[in-house]
């Protein structure tokens, strides 16, 4: 079993900057792909980014300001979103997982969600 708790969320407005963090406890943070979601209401849960041992994947509508990274001493993971935009607007939410699949969005387990809302 894997808990993980968000953290960072808030209103900024468009242009600035925020740093979301997942914090993970339970088994091997390790052997978890981590990966960021997000969603608005009414629609899918959109994948964001995700981190493996391979590497970094994110979404092409946040690459360029977004950033996905993990410390696996501190069992973290964060996601650093720069020249936020107002679509950027949504309920984000940490995954972990063996596999974790972009759409359909799935992953074996998930953070309460962070709200993070970008003014004009």
């Amino acid at each position: 079993q894997v808990q993980l708790v968000e953290s960072g969320g808030g209103l900024v407005q468009a242009g600035g900057s925020l740093r979301l963090s997942c914090a993970a406890s339970g088994r091997t943070f390790t052997d978890y792909i981590m990966a960021w979601f997000r969603q608005t209401p009414g629609k899918d849960r959109e994948f964001v980014a995700a981190i493996s041992r391979s590497g970094t994947s994110p979404v092409d509508s946040v690459k360029g300001r977004f950033t996905i990274s993990r410390d696996n001493a501190k069992n973290t993971v964060t996601l650093e979103m720069n020249s936020l935009k107002v679509e950027d607007t949504a309920v984000y939410y940490c995954a972990a997982g063996l596999r974790v699949s972009r759409s359909p969005p799935r992953a074996d387990y998930w953070g309460q969600g962070t709200q993070v809302t970008v003014s004009s």
